[in-house]
């Protein structure tokens, strides 16, 4: 007996049914797991927690990957939407430390989705990776890894994707994660990215930060800098050199090595943040 099925044992009951559910961000590793579990898990069923802030690139990779799958993602959109929220929080940006946009507007609407079935959730961390945690503390809700299980890294991801013809997201020739446009786990050249593919987003994001003439308090999406002052014909000079010194730094270190790999794995001036699971997979 599978451990799938010991669980299944452990956690069914007559007035539940058992639910095997994953999780789309966006991005390559849940697509990727996506595709990895289709023919294992025949009941599978895929959700998308839709804030309404994603990128256009990313709302064209779920349509095209719900072709590939042959059924439906569902799209689960919270009850209200992050300009509620913000006032909720008194107009306090969310950020690394207070990481209140997850919370609200995708782990409650995938918590609401489950509700209170015994729920295997597919989660798409790697066996290349070195980060855990979980998206949910709820009893009934229980983590599976099947790349970690099976010993999938990035290049597997890269072939799985390959292989199907699905490919990665548009976005990633400018920005190594999915989420909303304006996250705040963005560096600063994925800022810039924003500025010159989606520039009425940008416009928007830089519509959110604030500074308290009272208090002197800045609510910015950068905790060292506004958006109005990164998009400086200076300082944004200055962020593509270090971006592109860093690419090239890299590039010696491994000449084989692709772009998207040296891209999404070069490091600039900022902390080497790691985003929200449900967010970035």
């Amino acid at each position: 007996m599978s451990d799938r099925e010991n669980h299944q044992n452990d956690v069914a009951s007559p007035t539940h049914r058992v639910r095997h559910v994953l999780g789309l961000s966006g991005g390559k590793d849940s697509a990727a797991l996506a595709l990895f579990m289709r023919d294992r898990v025949p009941e599978m069923e895929y959700f998308f927690c839709d804030t309404g802030y994603e990128l256009p690139e990313t709302y064209e990779y779920i349509e095209r990957l719900e072709a590939f799958l042959g059924k439906p993602i569902v799209r689960l959109n919270p009850t209200r939407d992050f300009d509620h929220w913000l006032k909720v929080y008194n107009g306090y940006l969310p950020s690394q430390r207070m990481r209140w946009c997850t919370r609200m507007l995708k782990l409650k609407p995938f918590e609401e989705f489950v509700g209170d079935d015994p729920t295997f959730t597919y989660i798409a961390i790697r066996a290349d990776e070195d980060r855990d945690g979980y998206l949910s503390t709820k009893p009934n809700i229980t983590p599976v890894y099947p790349f970690r299980d099976h010993g999938i890294t990035k290049e597997d991801v890269m072939r799985i994707l390959h292989e199907h013809g699905l490919g990665l997201p548009s976005y990633y020739s400018w920005r190594t994660r999915s989420g909303c446009y304006f996250c705040f786990f963005q560096r600063k050249i994925e800022w810039l990215g924003l500025k010159q593919h989606h520039p009425e987003l940008f416009e928007r994001a830089k519509l959110y930060e604030k500074v308290d003439e009272e208090t002197g308090a800045r609510y910015t999406w950068s905790q060292d800098e506004s958006l109005n002052e990164l998009e400086r014909p200076e300082r944004a000079a200055e962020i593509v050199r270090k971006h592109e010194l860093e690419i090239a730094k890299a590039r010696c270190r491994n000449p084989s090595e692709r772009l998207f790999h040296i891209f999404s794995d070069s490091v600039d001036d900022e902390q080497d943040l790691r985003p929200c699971l449900i967010c970035d997979l």
